[in-house]
């Protein structure tokens, strides 16, 4: 196994054996490990002491379902902690298939207004990785989707592509690390906390990989591999949510906008209400039937990444057939709709393929607009307007600026009260008023407000585990410190979070997953030790953002929820300090 050490400073690098002790840390358990080893905590998140660490999770580039996995870690220009965020991509297995558990981007290249690409290929003479770097400057200040197909025409249409758009160059921190998805589209993200602009910052455009002739992944116990993966596969294709024609390959992540806004949970026009009027314009029923009428036939979806048996991600068609984005998921459809009071789809779908083109994350730019309608900039419900705040961003100009910077700083720059944000990252779809657990998530994970870092909607909206009242806080603290915990493994695993609907209904599933890793490492872990392995990876990120200067005071959601009753239920965030305290304080 290696790690690349690509040096910016002056562009050089280095491929090493990785070190012993990082043997059994993969994906976001290792980025984190790194993060909090090589970054000095109180280090600009855009100088020369941050790092991009890229890392593929332990079943990454093995026959495992739903596997395609890469985190990204480094310090968060959005929040000032540690960040890890994750994507699927055919990126990820070609990283692993190269056998690099590590690739690591450091320094800072005195020189500004040059940009460089750098290209990994497998050296079969020498046994391991080689990189060649490239100079990217013809390829900046450009639309993502003109610049893509310029990159495989010069390295071929075997590569794949990470890398960032206008918005890491402009250092915004909602700037998001840009990977391909199976159709060569860059529309893939590992969006939250402002990554793509510490690779900006690094004058790093492009991370091009071709693992042509690499050994792929070893595996210690494949008998015990295969097993798993069976159970895997088996609990994936019957569980009602993540099945072949079952609701996310149906009608993808957006089929949660009605099932929220149901429950009145769906925030909308910046958080003052739980429920949208214009919900089922824009809600992945929405999406299938309107494809269907403009198609003429029924579209179910597809892999955003090689081995998805899941297949979530939908593309949403223009009236004449043509295809206008991909992939409207849940949280971009509401941020960019509900939160702003927006019900026409096709805007919806503009202002994705917007943020993609620009490299910019759609939560956080759907939340800050949301803000600005706050503000008054333009008026809630303005699509038109909408659109023409993201344009500003993709120019850089000062009020694109103010918007990049994300939900928190823009709130303030705006004089904005109801700013929904924790640790400066804006508030994904899920309002905390009506969903207790989620709320303690937003307010106490490491990450900022990130809905992904303890998913207790499974429970609380979707009875996965048998259904907890969302309104109630009892118990909610126990409930997202487990989930926080889990997910930190799931995250390091390789695999994507929504195995977690099959696997916690499904007891073979869970260990399932757990004999995947268990056979590619020559591991023995239980159950218990896949908790253990997510606390340590929690207590590694918190004792870095404490360093950092974010104490667990930081720990809470906007006062406004406290103060402000959310409708239609009329509930406030009545959950205790102690009882958000206890989440890390118990770990």
């Amino acid at each position: 196994m290696w790690f690349i050490r690509i040096n910016m400073t002056d562009q050089t690098y280095k491929v090493e054996e990785a070190p012993a002790e990082y043997k059994y840390l993969a994906g976001r358990g290792l980025t984190s490990t790194l993060v909090a080893k090589e970054v000095p905590p109180l280090a600009h998140p855009l100088g020369p002491n941050n790092k991009v660490v890229f890392s593929p999770g332990f079943v990454t580039g093995t026959s495992a379902p739903t596997s395609a996995r890469v985190s990204v870690g480094g310090k968060s220009p959005l929040t000032g902690g540690i960040k890890e965020a994750n994507a699927g991509s055919p990126w990820a297995p070609m990283l692993a298939d190269m056998r690099v558990k590590a690739l690591i981007v450091e320094g800072q290249p005195k020189e500004k207004d040059k940009f460089w690409g750098v290209y990994v290929t497998w050296d079969a003479d020498a046994g391991k990785p080689k990189v060649e770097f490239f100079d990217a400057t013809p390829y900046t200040g450009q639309n993502l989707y003109d610049v893509y197909p310029k990159v495989y025409e010069k390295f071929g249409e075997k590569v794949a592509i990470a890398g960032c758009g206008v918005a890491g160059e402009y250092g915004y921190a909602n700037a998001g690390v840009v990977f391909d998805d199976m159709a060569k589209r860059p529309s893939r993200y590992a969006g939250r906390g402002g990554l793509g602009s510490v690779l900006g910052s690094k004058r790093l455009k492009f991370i091009v990989l071709n693992a042509k002739g690499a050994p792929g992944v070893e595996i210690a116990d494949k008998a015990l591999f295969e097993e798993g993966r069976k159970k895997m596969i088996d609990a994936l294709r019957t569980h009602d949510i993540t099945k072949p024609k079952g609701g996310l390959n149906t009608y993808g992540t957006a089929v949660l906008i009605n099932i929220l806004n149901e429950a009145g949970g769906l925030p909308t026009r910046n958080f003052s209400s739980g429920r949208f009027e214009g919900a089922p314009k824009i809600a992945g029923e929405a999406i299938f039937e309107g494809n269907k009428a403009r198609l003429g036939k029924e579209l179910f979806n597809h892999a955003c990444s090689p081995g998805c048996i899941i297949q979530c991600s939908n593309t949403w068609h223009n009236e004449d057939g043509t295809e206008k984005t991909s992939c409207i998921e849940y949280e971009s459809d509401w941020a960019l709709g509900a939160n702003c009071g927006i019900d026409d789809l096709d805007a919806v779908g503009e202002m994705v393929q917007l943020c993609n083109a620009y490299g910019l994350d759609t939560i956080e730019t759907g939340v800050t607009i949301g803000v600005a309608m706050e503000a008054g900039v333009i008026p809630f419900g303005d699509a038109k307007g909408a659109i023409n705040l993201i344009h500003e961003m993709g120019k850089g100009t000062p009020i694109g600026r103010i918007l990049g910077s994300g939900t928190g700083a823009a709130g303030k720059v705006l004089g904005v009260t109801r700013v929904p944000a924790v640790k400066g990252q804006g508030m994904p779809a899920y309002e905390p008023r009506a969903v207790k657990g989620i709320g303690i998530t937003y307010a106490t994970s490491t990450m900022g407000a990130d809905h992904t870092a303890g998913y207790t909607i499974a429970p609380e909206i979707l009875g996965v585990m048998g259904k907890q009242d969302p309104l109630s806080p009892e118990g909610k603290a126990a409930l997202s410190r487990a989930f926080q915990a889990t997910t930190a493994f799931i995250d390091s695993s390789g695999h994507c979070l929504f195995i977690a609907f099959a696997i916690l209904d499904i007891a073979s599933g869970y260990q399932g997953m757990i004999d995947e890793v268990n056979g590619v490492l020559g591991t023995n872990w239980t159950a218990d030790d896949i908790l253990k392995f997510g606390s340590e990876v929690l207590k590694t990120e918190r004792a870095f953002n404490e360093a950092a200067g974010i104490p667990k005071e930081a720990d809470r959601v906007p006062e406004f929820m406290k103060l402000e009753p959310l409708p239609p239920h009329n509930q406030t965030f009545d959950v205790p300090d102690a009882a958000l305290d206890s989440v890390y304080g118990e770990l």
